[in-house]
């Protein structure tokens, strides 16, 4: 009975032994499990992308900020890419104090189309739109960058005339730069636009500096001149103007007057006209005499009759006395 009642007791134990055992295999394995699922947790910040890998392959690319989780590595892995900020990349200037200056950096010495060599800072601002391609389809964007900028900058400057890029032209050369060296960039997939290429600085060779501050102080004195001559315009053709506009207004009522008179003329002519063919002999001595009056407006006029005297020709002056006849 006793050797009965131990084999139960082992018996017992051994259960319990193995029950415990597998408690704490579970317990381990859940353990792992989580720990391993919890790989598969992160958190993505405002302005970044998370890039999702399926055993190496592209799954999504993630965008909403907040905490995120995925299937745990190996099966699936995330890349954190910052698609909001703005980089710089400077090229020409010295990287620190005590560097050589701009112009004995090989990277600033540029050839343009007449065959000068200009000295030219300038710097390129960009971010990245596709966080994949800037993260696995080039392997390093930074001095791919580097380089396809100074190619593209090269290439605008080598068929641009020295005057046009260190004057007028700046502008032009930093436009025509950015869109060639987005569309380096978009044949390469690298996922990166470039928002700005600023010429910072550009300085013609040492040897001709001078020569070209004379002509570019020159060019200020043109504009200057051009500018008063513009101001000097602006002041003048007002003047000339309001001046024609007087001339014309005086021209067309002179011509309206003209007009006007002419036609009251016709009319008086008409009627005139009209009456005279009604009794031509009293019209045309009407006529005579208010001509005489109109011809000899001061003079006193005696009108006699044909064929009512004969020798002698009596006279009565009947009216005013003329003036100093004492009368």
């Amino acid at each position: 009975m006793a050797g009965e009642k131990l084999g139960a007791d082992e018996k017992v134990k051994r259960g319990t032994k193995r029950t415990l055992a597998s408690l704490t295999v579970l317990i381990v394995g859940l353990a792992v499990l989580g720990t391993w699922g919890a790989t598969g947790y992160y958190s993505l910040d405002p302005g970044k992308a998370a890039v999702i890998l399926r055993f190496g392959q592209l799954r999504t690319v993630v965008t909403q900020p907040g905490p995120k989780l995925h299937l745990p590595p190996p099966i699936e892995s995330h890349h954190i890419v910052d698609v909001e900020e703005i980089r710089r990349e400077e090229f020409g200037a010295p990287a620190a104090a005590g560097a050589e200056p701009p112009q004995e950096l090989g990277e600033a010495a540029i050839q343009t189309k007449d065959n000068n060599i200009v000295h030219l800072e300038f710097a390129v601002q960009y971010r990245i739109v596709e966080a994949f391609d800037a993260r696995f389809r080039v392997a390093e964007p930074r001095e791919m960058l580097r380089d396809a900028a100074q190619a593209a900058v090269r290439e605008v400057v080598g068929r641009t005339g020295i005057d046009a890029v260190i004057a007028e032209g700046k502008d032009a050369v930093a436009s025509e730069s950015r869109e060639l060296l987005q569309g380096f960039l978009n044949d390469y997939e690298a996922g990166i636009e470039v928002t700005r290429v600023q010429l910072l600085e550009v300085q013609p060779p040492r040897q001709v500096r001078d020569s070209f501050d004379d002509v570019i102080a020159a060019a200020q004195d043109r504009d200057r001149k051009v500018q008063e001559a513009r101001g000097y315009e602006n002041e003048v053709l007002p003047q000339a103007r309001g001046q024609a506009r007087e001339m014309i207004s005086k021209a067309s009522a002179y011509r309206e007057e003209s007009v006007a008179e002419a036609k009251g003329e016709t009319t008086r002519f008409l009627s005139v006209l009209a009456e005279y063919r009604k009794a031509p002999e009293v019209t045309r001595q009407r006529l005579y005499i208010e001509t005489m009056e109109e011809v000899l407006p001061q003079v006193e006029k005696i009108l006699i009759e044909p064929g009512t005297t004969s020798g002698v020709m009596p006279y009565l002056p009947i009216g005013r006395p003329k003036a100093g006849s004492g009368q």
